[in-house]
């Protein structure tokens, strides 16, 4: 399965930090960079083991799902086709009705471009935080407002 993340007009996907909730924006080039060991949230300057998004789960969850009912699905109407004729009766049923997999759009532009000097690159971070001073999240430096 391969779930495809949107990203905005500049180039940069959304991430969600789940120790305090803030969003933020990397490119799929600097998230991925093999020099990129951790991910620092911008916001809180802590590091997790994943950032992404609830829709982003939802999706992966409903794929997972998708996937799995009809394997099982499918096993039963292997079963169906044996038991035939054996004296023996086995109904496979409906198909299950598959799980909605919405399209993940890119959601949030209220956020502005902050270029991290320490690791020369770029994160799209809320104004606030911008302005009272985040994290590098490539790093994990606490970076002065508005540089």
């Amino acid at each position: 399965m391969k779930i495809s993340i949107p990203t905005d007009n500049d180039g940069f996907v959304l991430f969600r930090c789940p120790l305090c909730g803030g969003y933020f924006k990397l490119t799929p080039d600097d998230a991925q960079a093999d020099d990129v060991i951790e991910i620092w949230c911008p916001c809180c300057g802590l590091k997790s083991e994943n950032y992404l998004t609830d829709d982003v789960i939802e999706l992966a969850m409903n794929m997972a799902k998708n996937l799995a009912m009809d394997m099982v699905f499918e096993e039963m109407q292997k079963w169906e086709r044996q038991f035939k004729g054996s004296g023996l009766t086995f109904k496979a049923g409906k198909r299950p009705r598959p799980e909605a997999e919405n399209p993940i759009i890119a959601g949030i532009e209220a956020l502005e471009i902050q270029q991290y000097e320490c690791c020369k690159r770029q994160a799209k971070i809320e104004p606030i935080i911008k302005l009272s001073g985040s994290y590098c999240p490539f790093c994990g430096v606490k970076c002065d407002g508005d540089q």
